[in-house]
């Protein structure tokens, strides 16, 4: 996902005991070996030893809804706020936080350090169960959290790879997952591991997003920031698999083929992070490699998802979407396509960012629970599908700290 301002225009405690319960039921039901201490996140995020699926008892909507992240509108929230009886319900297991609401230009979600704690725990206290809650806080033009709110000043993965210092990239990445512990954050969406095979990529290279273009510095990079969230308790995701750096086009504004462009080394950073244990979750592309499928954009390809990352790489945590209303998919498929395809491809979070100029969909995750029931009674997924992605997420959410 793009920083709001450069994407066009054109286009009660009580409630914490409860939470701290049902991490110890699941707990009991599949441990992944980690106490959930800070600074002790295990490597990755594996299904428990026997392999068991989630509880075959549990309501279907209630198992779909931890595979379902939104973004939502308003810095504070009232009784009546959709997103807050939505996650109250259990029909949202992560959300995604903004600072600027791309249709209105206006403040999202932050406005200062103190707010947004108030606003985090305020969400966290109404859920069921611990919330993912997200943020792209890369560093340089993709920040969230800027120097305005309140926030530390930061560099992009480029300026970091051009300064050739890991210490000074681990250091960043420490102070930046450091605030984000502070406000209750606990997963970002970061760091970007594409390669910049193409300087002048609309939304990698051009934006300062990539530390290099030699996979193996990347790499180093990335470790650096991975290993500084996890010191601070909190989640990273690498992306966009399996490669946004050559992408000639903006996969927010349509269709993207970087068959011709892509390369294998793009596929480098991710194969030796994984082989390392150090990725917790993986957030797709959404454009077309017909080298890896020629029908389906990487978000949607099975040959791309299992084949590639699961099979291939070995990676059997999380894997998170792109925003699924990016121009690339919504232009180009149905919400119940996409959402179809992409669980069939292997994902498991369905992640729908709710900030474009196109339409602000308030009710998005109760729509997509009924569909995926739907989906679910009428064949077209099997309920194991599901208990297999609900299985992943919830094994990564038994390593999170619980809130302060």
């Amino acid at each position: 996902m793009l920083p709001p301002e450069v994407v066009p225009k054109m286009n009660g405690n009580m409630r914490w005991l409860r939470c701290v319960l049902v991490l110890t039921l699941l707990a009991a039901c599949g441990s992944d070996g980690s106490s959930g201490d800070r600074g002790t996140v295990p490597t990755q995020a594996q299904p428990d030893s026997s392999g068991s699926p989630a509880p075959s008892d549990e309501a279907l909507a209630d198992k779909i809804g931890e595979l379902v992240m939104v973004g939502f509108r308003g810095s504070t929230l009232g009784d009546s706020d959709p997103i807050l009886q939505q996650v109250e319900a259990g029909q949202v297991g992560g959300v995604v936080l903004f600072d600027i609401d791309v249709a209105t230009g206006s403040s999202r979600n932050v406005e200062s350090p103190g707010q947004l704690r108030s606003l985090v725990a305020e969400l966290q206290n109404a859920a069921p169960s611990p919330l993912l809650v997200a943020i792209d806080q890369e560093g340089g033009r993709v920040s969230r959290l800027k120097e305005r709110f309140g926030f530390p000043a930061t560099l992009s993965h480029q300026e970091l790879g051009e300064r050739k210092s890991l210490e000074l990239t681990a250091g960043q990445a420490r102070r930046t997952a450091e605030v984000l512990a502070d406000v209750g954050i606990n997963l970002n969406l970061a760091p970007v591991v594409d390669v910049n095979v193409n300087p002048a990529s609309p939304v990698i290279g051009a934006l300062g997003r990539s530390f290099s273009a030699d996979p193996a510095v990347v790499t180093d990079h990335a470790r650096a920031v991975i290993a500084a969230h996890r010191g601070a308790g909190v989640l990273t995701a690498v992306k966009h698999f399996p490669g946004h750096g050559s992408a000639p086009g903006d996969t927010h504004l349509g269709f993207v083929d970087v068959t011709e462009a892509w390369a294998p080394a793009e596929l480098v950073p991710y194969r030796t992070l994984v082989n390392e244990g150090s990725v917790d979750a993986v957030m797709t592309a959404h454009v077309v490699n017909g080298q890896l499928d020629p029908q389906w954009p990487a978000t949607l390809s099975p040959a791309t998802i299992t084949g590639v990352l699961r099979d291939e790489l070995g990676f059997q945590g999380v894997v998170v979407s792109d925003d699924l209303q990016m121009g690339a998919i919504a232009d180009q498929y149905g919400l119940e396509t996409a959402v179809h395809q992409a669980l069939l491809a292997g994902v498991d979070i369905l992640l729908f960012a709710n900030n474009n100029p196109r339409a602000y969909e308030p009710d998005i995750a109760p729509r997509v629970v009924a569909l995926v029931e739907a989906l679910v009674r009428d064949g077209a997924l099997t309920e194991e599908r599901i208990d297999e992605s609900v299985e992943r997420v919830r094994a990564l959410k038994r390593r999170l700290s619980p809130p302060r």
